[in-house]
């Protein structure tokens, strides 16, 4: 049974190249006679950052090898465990990211947790260049009281859970409350509001909601007052969301639609100027019952005001909180540098600062921002950066062992890495076990069956 009532409330060109001649580039060409071997360049991270960064590597250098290295036992990062299951469009950049895999001079390892199995000196010991793409694991806390409560989860555990990532597989919320509170208005907030307000049996047609049956909107007309005027300054996809905003706020719905939301048996909304202070317990403390959020209001104006408290509170029950105020990324190693406060490797166009050699893509590169698109042009600049310093001889010019030498060192340690063959075994195994039930694939949960399942 699912809540029938859910809220959630708000905290508050790419450089032109001349292309390539046929093969590869006559520096290239230079710089392979000196070493006497291809540039062998590992990858750290398989989502589309790492797969991005691999693809242009490949492409824009003929001889070069790419090694990418994954901590889960299967590829694919956020694509596979974190975009919603109604959104299976944009999973598909999976076959791109497959046909980078299959290349003869690229190679997947999963199950290697690079900082744990093997650290980033012996990497870059053993590669010409190092690029560091392992993503946002962590969520930003809330920082208030009783944020450690049963029934308060970050929205990336909770997508976690719903997209069958193992280390969340037991989360276990309960979802038999009649409200939910999610605390933000991003685009995991919002993926998270629509799985939970999507029925199940729609879910698993995994089909793009145009609009959602059985629920009907809350909004405040006053949250919208003097955005008409505004529109003409917006660009054109905010413009898009915020007239849609305003017409479902303002305008009375006709009488078709009127029914509609009579009948509907769920309801979201959208509140603003509303910052946590408190998760408020139950009565005997076990759990979640609801949260305490300061009022605030606008100082300045435009894209520089900011949000300050009024001094009033407002209390609201609720039997599930979800925080999804941002993710963050983790330091990865000692060797790296670290910004603890952006949450990012401190970088110049993808060169790690201070550290020749070693390169960032992604999220922790720029932080947790954008889209998949953003990504991909993100990680194409860095590939160029280090195929331009590769081309200006800045990088090291003997010959470097690459997988080989990580691979005897993970043998030392008792490490099996996963290939990307071993990958689509498991693969099959999911999409045959979903035909079973009529669903695209049955995900597996558990990395020790996995394991079996490769005969491990």
């Amino acid at each position: 049974m699912a809540p029938r009532c859910w809220r959630w409330w708000h905290w508050s060109a790419w450089p032109r190249t001349r292309p390539p001649p046929a093969g590869s580039t006559p520096s290239s060409r230079r710089l392979l006679s000196a070493q006497e071997q291809p540039p062998q360049i590992c990858v750290v991270g398989s989502g589309p950052a790492g797969f991005y960064t691999a693809q242009h590597l490949l492409k824009h250098h003929a001889q070069a090898r790419v090694d990418i290295y994954e901590k889960q036992l299967v590829p694919f990062g956020l694509v596979r465990f974190g975009v919603a299951p109604d959104h299976p469009e944009v999973k598909n950049v999976t076959h791109t990211f497959t046909q980078t895999a299959r290349s003869d001079r690229c190679a997947f390892h999963g199950n290697v947790v690079v900082g744990r199995d093997v650290t980033v000196p012996e990497l870059r010991e053993a590669y010409h260049a190092v690029v560091l793409s392992y993503g946002a694991e962590d969520h930003r806390a809330l920082g208030i009281p009783g944020e450690e409560l049963p029934g308060v989860f970050s929205a990336r555990a909770f997508v976690g859970w719903y997209n069958g990532l193992p280390e969340n597989r037991e989360l276990a919320p309960d979802l038999s409350c009649d409200t939910a509170m999610i605390l933000g208005h991003g685009n995991v907030a919002l993926d998270v509001a629509r799985i939970l307000l999507t029925p199940p049996e729609q879910l698993e047609e995994l089909r793009e909601m145009v609009q959602l049956p059985g629920t009907r909107p809350m909004l405040d007309p006053a949250d919208f007052l003097g955005l008409q005027d505004r529109l003409k300054e917006m660009p054109r996809p905010r413009k898009r969301l915020t007239e849609l905003l305003l017409r479902t706020a303002t305008e009375k719905p006709e009488r078709e639609e009127a029914a509609r939301r009579a009948e509907a048996s769920r309801a979201w909304g959208l509140r603003f100027l509303r910052s946590p202070q408190q998760v408020l317990p139950s009565p005997d403390g076990q759990r979640v019952a609801g949260i305490r959020l300061a009022v605030t209001r606008l100082e300045g104006v435009g894209e520089t005001a900011w949000a300050v408290p009024t001094g009033d509170t407002e209390d609201l029950p609720c039997g599930l909180v979800l925080s999804s105020v941002g993710y963050k990324s983790r330091p990865i190693d000692p060797s790296v540098p670290f910004d603890p406060k952006l949450g990012v490797i401190p970088n110049t166009e993808g060169r790690v600062v201070d550290v020749p050699g070693l390169y960032c893509s992604g999220w922790v590169k720029r932080g947790p921002t954008g889209v998949i698109a953003t990504t991909m042009t993100d990680s194409f600049l860095t590939s160029q950066a280090l195929l331009q310093d590769l081309e200006a001889g800045l990088l090291p010019a003997g010959p470097r062992p690459g997988h080989a030498a990580i691979e005897a060192l993970l043998s030392s340690r008792g490490v099996r890495p996963i290939s990307f063959s071993d990958w689509e075994k498991l693969d099959a195994t999911e999409v045959s076990r979903g035909q079973r039930t009529g669903k695209p694939r049955e995900k597996l949960l558990d990395p020790q069956e996995m394991l079996r399942l490769l005969g491990r």
